[in-house]
């Protein structure tokens, strides 16, 4: 197989609005509810803890599947290389999914953690372990998201170094993570951000 069209399987498969689609299956668009985020905090928040965390496992697993399989299937001298572009495109299909026109994606934070999670586990679990301290402590997924976002790459950095190609990577991905959830730091910042539970809580995967 071609490596650009694990690439276009790897996009395709980041594009599946699983929030979108278990909205759907409670006869709701989550666009236009909530956040009208299509990401698992949203589901969970709408549709109860059931729904998003099936959610949050799809979303996972879209991110999670395309870097272990499809390098196994390309034609390359370099499938580790390609296993980081196939993540990218998975998250990007998250964030963009051609299925719904490009529109109305999630924050990418549950397919960049099963991304991660397929090429570099031991630093991925580290972030995860910070997300979840983070939540424990201020009841904000944002503040647990952007906490992740900035573990992971350091943990890849202490273990594979600054100047490997994943490292580096992971680097750019945190900060189009955090771009992302610019709102919601403008909220921390001035105190408005809701706290998990509450009824506008932002959705952020």
């Amino acid at each position: 197989m071609h490596p650009l069209l694990g690439v276009l399987i790897a996009y395709l498969a980041g594009s599946i609005p699983f929030a979108y689609l278990a909205g759907k299956a409670r006869h709701l668009d989550l666009r236009q509810h909530g956040s009208g985020n299509l990401g698992a905090t949203n589901a969970m928040r709408v549709l109860g803890t059931r729904w998003g965390l099936l959610v949050y496992a799809g979303d996972t697993l879209k991110g999670m599947i395309p870097v272990i399989v499809l390098p196994q299937f390309i034609n390359s001298a370099r499938p580790d290389l390609w296993a980081i572009a196939f993540g990218v495109a998975a998250i990007v299909g998250h964030v963009r999914p051609i299925f719904l026109m490009g529109q109305g994606g999630g924050k990418g934070v549950a397919t960049t953690g099963g991304v991660f999670f397929g090429l570099a586990w031991l630093p991925t679990l580290i972030a995860f372990v910070s997300f979840l301290a983070a939540l424990a402590l201020t009841r904000r997924v944002s503040v647990g998201s952007l906490t992740a976002a900035v573990v992971l790459p350091v943990s890849l950095m202490i273990e594979r170094g600054a100047r490997n190609p994943l490292t580096l990577i992971c680097f750019a991905i945190a900060l189009f993570v955090v771009y992302l959830h610019r709102s919601n730091i403008a909220r921390i910042r001035n105190g408005t951000e809701p706290r998990l539970g509450e009824k506008k809580e932002e959705a952020t995967v």
